[in-house]
């Protein structure tokens, strides 16, 4: 996405929400990939009553009130689903945001970050950490174009942790600025995790983040930290099943990720020691993987966030510790979310989406990539229960009948070629985008927000 194709993006805002097409439709002489199957049905005709498909048929007669789309042989299929961004973590890295950027600097990038995601296919996104629910309301109210939205609020973490993006003379208990935006939570204790988490459902989280282990681009923290104890992980539970809601949490070792899923949490961020009994785990548990695999990228030495010589050095031993991996999820078949985790600017972040869906294709298969962005993404969505999902209504992440009608069309065959929705062996090198050319119609909630045909 080149700088003038932003500008010309927000310029359109307005005409882009209120000229929508909308009302019922017919879309005719389809392929269809319903997020499961790994195989398409073909040359079928699918109603959209409302915001919901509301038949699927060979030969469906419409009406003159009815919109008919010729689908001319594409593949219809749903809308993509990302479990794992950060749409206000903006600009050139944590430290950044805490020393040099304001409000209003995050506030705008978000706003390009989420109109980005939408013209990519995305029509939801889970965001695990940094959103309240602003934004959401925003994009729900039709005053910004973008995915629905699952925002985390802040992310729960220790001091010295994951999330502790404080300059490093910070004094402790002085908030720093993405605490006072509640972008992030420093506890001690479960007493204070019970309080940030009752904070995070006051401002709109659909579910909760935990910091539980350490990272890589970070300053303070070890990756093999276990920076959270039994009892804060419990209060966090705790409180995400009063409100019928979950817990997910970043966790990079066995021994946390084993502690986190027996004491009741549901989604494995990131994940990167996953094995055998960790999947045994898993399935007994009904929880869900979500790793971004960029970090099995020999190319991820070369992000702005790893290149100060403490991220390298720790980069070095944390891609060693994980080496198994691809051939355990092969082997043992986790359920397993589509995961960006880009932060950055709607400039660089295609780039690592694009290059994302081609590593989910690579090391797993098109249909397992393809499963992992859409039908597993809406059960993860699902997990948010009656009381605090912003789309209580919705079924996501599959085409049948009763589904909410967040479709793609695309030219081409995403099983045989993920290139058709956007996939791109190359990173850093890729070229600028805007969208993606062979996804024809991008449409969410019934609404047609793209559509090039």
């Amino acid at each position: 996405m080149t700088r003038s194709m932003v500008l010309r993006a927000l310029c359109l805002i307005t005409l882009t929400v209120s000229f929508a097409v909308q009302g019922d439709m017919l879309i005719k002489n389809v392929h269809v990939f319903d997020g499961r199957s790994d195989t398409l049905s073909e040359n079928v005709d699918v109603l959209i009553t409302g915001t919901t498909i509301s038949r699927i048929a060979k030969d469906i007669s419409g009406t003159e009130d009815i919109v008919t789309i010729q689908g001319k042989g594409m593949t219809l299929m749903p809308g993509l689903i990302d479990n794992h961004v950060h749409l206000s973590l903006t600009g050139a890295g944590l430290h950044d945001m805490e020393t040099n950027q304001t409000w209003e600097d995050i506030a705008i990038a978000s706003v390009a970050m989420a109109e980005m995601y939408l013209n990519f296919g995305f029509t939801t996104v889970r965001d695990m950490g940094g959103a309240n629910a602003g934004l959401q309301r925003a994009i729900d109210k039709g005053l910004i174009s973008g995915p629905r939205v699952y925002p985390s609020a802040a992310i729960i973490g220790a001091r010295g942790g994951h999330s502790d993006w404080a300059v490093f003379s910070s004094p402790p208990g002085q908030k720093s600025q993405v605490e006072r935006l509640n972008m992030t939570a420093e506890v001690a204790g479960a007493d204070q995790v019970l309080a940030a988490a009752r904070n995070n459902f006051r401002m709109g989280a659909s579910q909760l983040k935990l910091m539980q282990t350490g990272g890589v681009a970070s300053h303070f923290d070890p990756w093999q930290l276990n920076g959270l104890t039994k009892a804060e992980i419990a209060a966090a539970v705790q409180i995400a099943n009063d409100y019928q809601s979950y817990v997910g949490v970043h966790s990079y070792s066995k021994e946390a990720m084993l502690r986190a899923l027996r004491i009741g949490v549901k989604t494995i961020e990131h994940g990167f020691m996953f094995d055998k009994e960790i999947g045994q785990v898993m399935r007994k548990k009904g929880a869900y993987l979500v790793t971004n695999l960029t970090a099995f990228s020999p190319l991820l030495a070369n992000v702005a966030a790893v290149q100060n010589p403490k991220s390298a050095r720790k980069l070095k031993t944390a891609q060693a510790s994980f080496a198994g991996y691809i051939e355990n999820v092969i082997k043992h078949q986790p359920k397993r979310g589509f995961n960006t985790d880009c932060v950055g600017d709607a400039f660089s972040c295609p780039r690592q989406i694009t290059y994302e869906i081609y590593l989910n294709g690579h090391f797993f298969g098109n249909h397992r990539a393809l499963v992992a962005l859409t039908s597993i993404g809406g059960e993860i969505a699902a997990l948010s229960g009656p009381l605090v999902n912003p789309y209580p209504d919705t079924k996501l992440g599959v085409i049948e009948e009763g589904a909410t009608a967040d479709l793609l069309l695309v030219d081409g065959n995403p099983l045989e070629d993920l290139g058709v929705i956007g996939a791109d062996e190359k990173w850093f090198t890729a070229p600028e985008k805007d969208g993606v050319e062979t996804i024809r119609i991008i449409m969410k909630d019934g609404v047609i927000h793209k559509n090039s045909l």
